[in-house]
């Protein structure tokens, strides 16, 4: 990244190559729920569906398996990098700023964002612009995270490796909010949803808390962002390697922030 973008943009760039490993483990983590929700909302053979900033293939291709063979999928992002090659067939692969461009005309029966919206500076538009894509009946399935809900990663900080973790994560949120997310985000949902006209509106949340695949999510964050945690003097070089080795140890139980996933039918 150029010197004038440092402070400005997605925190987490897509074209680093840490980006793949962090899709990897949040597949593992959060496809499982997020696939509950698609399939409670009977979404099938035939459908429409319209992936937001999808970032990885593994949504994607999971929706492609449930609406084939005469649906469609189309997945969006401002970096396509890490979907271009699924595109074919049932999936359309287009880049797309969901704030800023018109949304995809047609009509969808499923429009899903996934950890997108929190880094969104214009949410309320995003919003707006994926409750338009709806037809009739639709149904919008917005999940994003609410990092202050519970700020930890290690909230049993019994001794100074969930410390070092815990002031790590503090200053990676200060980051994010450098960047405009919204950290308090997820758990206003259901209320935008209802705000946004849609109805049937229902929510829950999703915590993981000691995984492997949290730790894999978590050394990638950190290593993706390390220039900039020792550049604004959040952590040493030291810090960061002491809290990496700390996390292959696997003993560390190292967390995510909750999940909250909302969904609501246009009328």
């Amino acid at each position: 990244m150029a010197e004038d973008e440092s402070d400005r943009g997605y925190l987490l760039d897509n074209r680093q190559s840490e980006a793949g490993i962090r899709f990897g483990a949040l597949a593992e983590l959060f496809n499982p729920v997020t696939f509950r929700h698609v399939d409670d909302l009977g979404i099938g053979p035939g459908m429409r569906c319209w992936e937001v900033g999808a970032g990885g293939p593994s949504v994607p291709l999971g929706l492609a398996e449930r609406v084939a063979p005469t649906g469609t999928v189309l997945a969006t992002d401002i970096d396509v990098s890490w979907t271009h090659d699924i595109a074919g067939g049932t999936i359309e692969v287009l880049s797309h700023d969901v704030a800023a461009d018109p949304p995809p005309p047609g009509g969808f029966d499923l429009v899903h964002a996934r950890l997108v919206l929190v880094h969104v500076a214009d949410r309320a538009e995003a919003l707006r612009r994926m409750v338009q894509a709806l037809r009739p009946g639709g149904w919008l399935l917005l999940e994003d995270a609410d990092p202050m809900l519970q700020p930890l990663p290690c909230p049993d900080e019994s001794g100074p490796e969930q410390r070092l973790a815990n002031r790590l994560r503090s200053g990676f949120r200060t980051l994010m909010e450098g960047r405009g997310a919204d950290l308090a985000y997820g758990r206003t949902l259901p209320r935008v949803l209802r705000e946004a006209g849609l109805e049937e509106v229902q929510a829950d949340a999703y915590f993981p808390i000691t995984s492997p695949a949290c730790d894999v999510l978590e050394a990638a964050t950190v290593r993706q962002v390390r220039h900039l945690l020792t550049a604004q003097g959040i952590a040493t070089d030291e810090d960061i390697d002491r809290h990496l080795a700390n996390v292959a140890t696997g003993r560390l139980d190292v967390g995510t922030a909750p999940m909250i996933s909302a969904w609501g039918r246009r009328p």
